[in-house]
């Protein structure tokens, strides 16, 4: 159920308020005043009732956080603990007094991501580009892919193995099911062999061990699929069937059991050379640099196939069409999308002009910036792994770390606005004092 609104006038005139308290030229300050919140209350509206159940959290409050928690790349328990000690983040959510515990516990952000979905993450984005104004209606662009990696291990057969089994002898402590063996000594010993495989004396012991590994899986899964009733676990029991069937050369295998949807992306870095996770596609300005598109990937598809859904998200976020964008050579073969000019790097042609070879030298220098533009979304708004579940929360996540971006980037502004105010204040206060004193030097 909706929560009825605080009435202000009822607050105590003895207590100031945080807008009373509170510098207003802090930042996060200013960002509070200028996003339309009333957007968010009316579009997400639709997903409460009006005159049933518990009464919910404030919208502003909820969206505030999420905002806060990519903006200060934080959990949700970080982002809960932290907006009880700090009275900026309060005045950001919509608070008028200072409230010394915390708004929600940390799950009920998770409801409410799911409850809004990736349509109203993707109103979160939109708003972020209208607040950094003239910069998100750009004629030309760049664009680019990268990978989210998902919250997993490296994935090796063993690991997927011997998750099975324990995930096996749950569902058959929880059902009642007595197994014939749980096999934990068997196991313990053969972890022994699994560990030193890479010693020259150890490499067959280790590739037995794998084999037998794989052995009690399959058992324990026929046992489970000949004592349970016939639809009980089958999704689980097909997705382990799965795993024990697929071979080192097959594709679109699992790598997760809590994360099927994962994909194997081929990074081609001696550092890195594969990432777990799903593809993403980022949208940035030329000049100004404010992220008009960012979009999950579903399948790993080549990057050329990818610009239809990237250039049409931007244009239903900015409701403007650019008119040029500058890719890499991983988009090759693509030379107009829904009106949009691509421009991949090439040898240029003798019929061009050497003003508009300087004009697509100038592009594609332009367009390298977009590189840093995904290192920053990565290291410090949470896109370098991706805590969501499934494939909405891959959506969830990248439009979320988008939109901080954008935010973080027009309060960078301001702080930098402030900063050269105040020395040019400070240099006319002391050219005034200089003035002053050689004034009173000359009278004496």
């Amino acid at each position: 159920m909706l929560n009825k609104p605080i009435n202000i006038s009822q607050l105590s005139f003895l207590q100031p308020g945080l807008k009373e308290q509170l510098s207003n030229k802090h930042p996060l300050y200013i960002l509070a005043d200028q996003i339309n919140w009333k957007l968010f209350e009316e579009a997400f509206r639709k997903h409460y009732r009006e005159d049933f159940g518990r009464p919910a959290k404030p919208i502003r409050l909820m969206v505030g956080l999420l905002m806060l928690k990519h903006i200060r790349n934080l959990s949700d328990e970080s982002v809960v603990e932290q907006w009880a000690e700090n009275g900026y983040y309060q005045y950001f959510s919509g608070e008028v007094i200072f409230t010394a515990k915390d708004p929600c516990e940390a799950s009920e952000l998770v409801h409410f991501r799911n409850r809004i979905g990736a349509e109203g993450v993707e109103l979160i984005l939109k708003e972020s580009i209208r607040v950094n104004g003239k910069g998100g209606k750009e004629d030309k662009g760049s664009i680019d892919t990268t990978v989210q990696e998902k919250n997993i291990t490296y994935p090796t057969d063993s690991k997927l193995h011997r998750r099975i089994i324990k995930k096996c002898v749950g569902i058959a402590e929880k059902e009642g099911i007595v197994l014939r063996q749980s096999y934990t000594r068997t196991l313990k010993k053969l972890g022994v062999d699994q560990r030193f495989r890479n010693h020259p004396k150890n490499g067959a012991k280790a590739r037995k061990a794998d084999k037998k590994v794989k052995t009690i899986a399959g058992t324990l899964v026929r046992e489970l699929q000949r004592k349970l009733p016939a639809e009980s676990y089958k999704t689980e029991l097909d997705l382990f069937d799965r795993v024990l069937r697929q071979k080192r050369q097959d594709k679109n295998k699992v790598y997760s059991l809590h994360e099927p949807e994962v994909l194997c992306i081929s990074k081609g870095k001696e550092h890195k050379k594969y990432e777990f996770g799903s593809k993403v596609s980022i949208t940035v300005t030329q000049n100004s640099g404010v992220i008009i598109g960012a979009l999950n990937i579903v399948g790993n598809d080549y990057d050329g196939h990818t610009l239809d859904a990237a250039l049409e998200q931007q244009q239903r976020l900015t409701c403007h069409k650019l008119k040029e964008a500058f890719v890499d050579r991983g988009y090759r073969g693509r030379k107009e999308v829904l009106g949009t000019t691509i421009h991949t790097p090439k040898t240029f042609s003798s019929k061009l002009s050497n003003y508009r070879k300087a004009k697509l030298k100038k592009g594609f220098t332009k367009r390298a910036a977009i590189e840093p533009k995904i290192g920053h979304l990565k290291a410090d708004h949470r896109l370098s792994r991706n805590f969501y579940k499934g494939i909405k929360g891959d959506n969830i996540n990248v439009m979320l770390a988008a939109a901080a971006m954008n935010f973080k980037r027009m309060m960078n502004i301001w702080k930098d606005n402030l900063a050269a105010l105040f020395t040019c204040l400070n240099q006319m206060i002391s050219q005034m004092l200089k003035a002053t004193q050689i004034t009173m030097i000359g009278n004496y």
